[in-house]
């Protein structure tokens, strides 16, 4: 079991940071009577794990007891979509935005099918009702958010719907006003370190200071990604060294790489080339807004002041084109020919 799983926090009053924002969890759970509620912040930053023991705090131990089920649900042209869910008996786990156009058929088929299950007795013998847990809620498109808002007034009183997002701007106002905001922040680098020294210890290894502190900061107040981060450090050498290498992740290496060959050459063999590159980044499950965003933060470095704000046009522009869209490649390749475009034009009047 990867360290990040092994050691997340399993209680409200376990949890290494924000300790404000976990009692104010827990004395939600405590009334029992919890309204729907909108988890938003950075990735990394924790909004699973508390949602996670939050579940807990509400239904006992059998929260934990979960299941992995494959759904196949009818959209009303025939089509078949398949979404992936965890549940228990009190609750439900799910990411519509995996179906991507048919993410309204999923959000109000799923949410229907428990709201009609009618009432339940938990263990706490406090609540009478289901929790849907939707994460990911800014890549539902606005037909799904819309679908969703109708279906929050209808089955409030037999189940609450728990979202999680990283950006809640892109989740629209009628959703966001039905809720209670929770914000999730991300950790600093010192609540990092303490969490990895911490991790360290009960492995049983001896975690320089200066060494927490470099992965801390290479992981960009991700702590998941610092967590993993020292896993593999460990894997790769132990005793550790401060001066140990932190290695990015393979992704990250490989868009990286992209940005390189675009800059050096924009020719249409290149542009074939970095295809290839996209298509192996996407079946590797690596989420194409992500992509895009790695790939610009990597092109800003090395661009002209002069560049840049086009850049950061074209990049918001093709960004809400992959949310809209379902064919993210398309997007993506997109973008890149239009950076070579306004790249070999900016280079050409430079030096004309």
């Amino acid at each position: 079991m990867l360290w990040v799983d092994k050691y997340r926090p399993q209680t409200l009053e376990k949890m290494d940071y924000h300790k404000e924002l976990s009692q104010r969890l827990s004395d939600l759970a405590a009334d029992g009577d919890i309204p729907h509620l909108l988890f938003y912040g950075p990735n990394g930053a924790g909004k699973k794990t508390r949602i996670l023991a939050l579940l807990r705090a509400l239904y006992g131990s059998g929260a934990d007891r979960v299941k992995l089920d494959r759904r196949e649900i009818k959209t009303p042209s025939n089509k078949t979509v398949e979404v992936t869910t965890s549940s228990s008996n009190y609750h439900i786990e799910m990411n519509p935005g995996d179906a991507g156009t048919n993410d309204r058929f999923v959000v109000q088929e799923v949410i229907k099918e428990i709201a009609q299950g009618g009432s339940l007795h938990s263990k706490t013998g406090r609540v009478g009702y289901k929790v849907v847990v939707l994460v990911e809620v800014d890549r539902l498109t606005r037909q799904a958010q819309a679908a969703l808002r109708r279906t929050m007034e209808k089955c409030a009183s037999s189940c609450r719907l728990v979202l999680s997002c990283a950006n809640p701007s892109k989740v629209i106002d009628p959703v966001r006003s039905r809720c209670l905001g929770i914000r999730v922040a991300a950790p600093t680098d010192a609540e990092i370190c303490v969490v990895l020294q911490s991790v360290a210890a009960k492995e049983r290894l001896v975690l320089p200071d200066k060494l927490a502190a470099r992965v801390a900061k290479a992981s960009n107040r991700n702590l998941r990604r610092a967590v993993l981060a020292l896993e593999a450090a460990k894997v790769k050498q132990y005793p550790f060294d401060e001066e140990c290498p932190i290695e990015p992740p393979d992704w990250e290496a490989y868009v990286h790489s992209i940005a390189q060959d675009i800059t050096r050459d924009q020719s249409p063999q290149r542009l074939l080339a970095c295809r290839e590159k996209l298509y192996d980044l996407l079946s590797k499950c690596v989420p194409a807004d992500v992509i895009l965003k790695t790939l610009v933060k990597d092109l800003l470095k090395n661009l002209d002041d002069e560049l840049k704000p086009d850049i950061l046009k074209w990049a918001a522009i093709y960004e809400h084109r992959i949310q809209c869209g379902a064919k993210d490649i398309f997007h993506l390749e997109a973008f890149i020919a239009k950076f070579m475009s306004l790249y070999k034009h900016f280079i050409a009047d430079m030096f004309g």
